[in-house]
């Protein structure tokens, strides 16, 4: 796994200072350097690389509060000769026209990538980098802190506690449910699923089941999980954690066929894509008591709209995409995107490459 500590050395080999002695040098090296536009601005980490390696001259938006305008967008990418974003950004074949031939490297600050379009990069030959691995422990805690939440109804018992609610002691006044002795769903077992249930365990979990595609049994080997159908994922988790790729296999597959297996005591969280789950199909379990609970990290869209009616049910936790939102994570995915950037410019192998 790529942590801060692990990145360093790639960092040092990323980095080669420029002479700055004489300005018509300087100025004759910058005309020479390849240029880059990045699209956010991104933790301090990353931006170091880029500014200390004397291989690239890059140009970014500078905020972190509001995504680049599609508009400005498209003209800061012309002639570019690589471009790192983040999933804010849609990388589509109207981008890539108006970037032109020159674009050879996309370095995505992400694991996902459904905001690019991969035939398009495919058919033009750019290499795409991404940021897999270093967010695994960030996204596993709060996906565990999400769940605590959720089930044991935390922020509706704070707002309680804060807006007079609390009075005198009752017997079943806020109750929830306990992971000791329950059994936990993982759809997508993948590193984040593994480092979930590794953090669960010590809580007393009966068992952990999981689906895929394909078993996977080097990784479920590893938190002794045993492989279920979807319908049976649904039938027997008490708690069941979304952790899959947003794929067109995936898209809304968390339905009212799936809510409508699960445990009236279940619950369910999300912290994968929004994409996979039909929301008025949730809304609609949610309400009429199909299951107990659900918490997300993930919204379609999002941010979602102040007015959308999962927003009024006590029972929906929603989270605004913080799951890999630690210093530590987003700083080590900056540095991964800016090394991927900058090897993929020199023609070498990237830290992470998405083969297309």
């Amino acid at each position: 796994m790529w942590s801060r500590v692990a990145l360093h050395p790639l960092q040092r080999l990323s980095v080669s200072h420029l002479n700055l002695s004489p300005t018509k040098t300087l100025q004759k090296k910058m005309s020479t350097l390849q240029r880059v536009y990045v699209t956010r601005q991104i933790p301090p980490d990353g931006l170091k690389i880029l500014r200390e390696s004397g291989q690239v001259q890059f140009e970014l938006w500078n905020s972190d509060d509001v995504p680049v305008p599609r508009n400005e967008l498209l003209q800061k990418v012309k002639g570019v000769d690589g471009l790192l974003c983040v999933l804010t950004e849609k990388i589509d074949a109207e981008l890539l026209d108006a970037a032109g031939p020159n674009l050879k490297v996309l370095s995505t600050m992400s694991v996902g990538f459904d905001h690019l379009n991969l035939e398009e990069l495919k058919k033009r030959g750019i290499r795409v980098g991404y940021t897999p691995e270093v967010l695994t422990d960030a996204v596993a805690e709060l996906t565990v802190a999400l769940l605590l939440a959720t089930s044991r109804r935390l922020i509706e018992a704070a707002h309680e506690a804060k807006t007079g609610g609390w009075g005198t002691w009752r017997t079943l006044w806020l109750c929830g449910y306990e992971l000791a002795n329950s059994t936990v769903g993982i759809f997508g077992l993948g590193r984040i699923g593994v480092a979930i249930a590794e953090r669960l365990a010590p809580f007393k979990v009966k068992r952990f089941i999981y689906t895929d595609v394909a078993p996977r049994p080097d990784l479920a080997s590893q938190i002794n999980a045993e492989f279920v159908s979807m319908d049976e994922l649904a039938k027997q988790s008490d708690f069941l954690a979304v952790c899959c790729a947003l794929t067109p296999e995936t898209k809304e597959i968390c339905n009212k066929d799936l809510f409508s297996k699960m445990k009236k005591t279940s619950i369910f969280i999300n912290t994968s894509r929004g994409g996979v789950v039909n929301q008025e199909d949730l809304y609609e379990a949610l309400c009429s008591g199909q299951i107990a609970a659900a918490g997300l990290d993930v919204t379609v869209p999002e941010p979602l709209p102040t007015s959308h009616p999962l927003f009024t049910l006590k029972n929906c936790v929603i989270l605004p995409h913080i799951a890999s939102a630690s210093y530590t994570t987003r700083n080590a995915m900056s540095s991964l995107a800016a090394n991927n950037l900058l090897l993929g410019l020199r023609g070498e192998p990237m830290i992470k490459e998405l083969h297309l």
